[in-house]
């Protein structure tokens, strides 16, 4: 299937996900909305909880099942919705056009087999003309890009006997080993230090540039997406805050909750025991969202109408969207469905 020039790589439409709870039907993820294009840097920001990896495992279809179900919406990679794809189809997409990196490698890694055999087992699902010689050089050489040093030694072992970072490089090679057309990069620098977070993200944008393909950076480090992102889509409790390229975002940011997060990221010009400015309360429960706009309790320019109309994505200038209603005073609303 050719895609047409003005079709995005990937356009996510009013995205709904629920989970079945004991206390009944909840949405994680409601009415979400973005798209991304061919070598772009997509970043998803928010706090723990706020949808993020939830919307990843949607793009991928990887939800857990059967306690959760995409209730709305459309994924449309190349113009031909994921959705509507039968389950084998779908995992020719899975790691061949679209891979993911997963937030914890230690668990995402089979710790009963050895880091050559799962790194093989990504030829075998996709090329599977290859033979087994071939398929253990190709592990070998994506090992070794990737800057594992020892590589056939790496290959003999287990996932246990790697530190975290060679754990993570590990889960990279696998992503990155059939040149996917997208990459979803789930908190990939967590518990890591600050060095090797570095490599580890230098690491995905030589394959980025080498290739072309588009990806998706998914995390809650707002110094990440400064520093690698063109876009940026934040999330809050469930639905999105705001979108905006990476320059408008931080210069001008026009949702609340996003001027919350950027004040709270400390700063060198602030002096010595000054108090970092927080946001106030709690992320609302999924039980218990309000009717209105979710960051309404927590939101210092609060107004009668937030309490009971929920914002949709309001157009602030060029290719800068923000679901608030002080955003509406004649602006123009936001159509994912054109």
């Amino acid at each position: 299937m050719n895609q047409p020039d003005h079709l995005p790589l990937l356009a996510v439409k009013h995205l709904g996900v629920a989970f079945r709870t004991d206390q009944g039907q909840v949405l994680a993820v409601d009415d979400v909305s973005f798209e991304l294009a061919p070598g772009q840097v997509l970043g998803i920001a928010g706090e723990s909880g706020c949808g993020k990896s939830v919307t990843a495992l949607s793009l991928m279809r990887l939800l857990p099942k059967p306690v959760s179900k995409i209730i709305a919406g459309e994924i449309l990679f190349k113009g031909q919705n994921l959705l509507d794809l039968p389950i084998n189809a779908m995992r020719k997409i899975r790691g061949k056009k679209i891979s993911m990196i997963f937030q914890e490698p230690m668990t995402a890694l089979n710790p009963v087999h050895t880091i050559g055999r799962q790194v093989a087992e990504i030829y075998s699902l996709h090329f599977p003309g290859m033979d087994a010689r071939q398929r253990d050089r190709a592990s070998l050489q994506m090992i070794e890009k990737v800057g594992i040093p020892d590589a056939p030694q790496v290959m003999k072992k287990y996932p246990h006997q790697l530190s975290g970072g060679m754990r993570q490089r590990v889960m990279i090679s696998m992503a990155l080993a059939c040149e996917p057309d997208i990459l979803i990069a789930d908190e990939p620098t967590t518990a890591l230090d600050v060095t090797v977070q570095a490599q580890i993200m230098d690491l995905i944008f030589q394959f980025r540039d080498k290739t072309g393909m588009a990806v998706i950076l998914i995390t809650h480090d707002l110094g990440l997406i400064a520093e690698n992102c063109d876009r940026v889509v934040v999330m809050y409790a469930g639905t999105v805050a705001e979108i905006a390229s990476v320059k408008h975002l931080f210069r001008q940011p026009f949702h609340p909750y996003t001027q919350g997060l950027l004040k709270s990221i400390p700063s060198l010009a602030q002096t010595a025991k000054q108090h970092l400015p927080t946001i106030p309360g709690n992320v609302p429960a999924l039980t218990e969202m309000p009717t209105g706009c979710r960051f309404a309790k927590r939101c210092k320019k609060v107004m009668i109408k937030c309490e009971n109309h929920r914002p949709g994505l309001m157009q602030i200038c060029c290719n800068h969207y923000a679901a608030c209603h002080l955003a509406h005073g004649g602006e123009k609303k936001l159509n994912f469905n054109k």
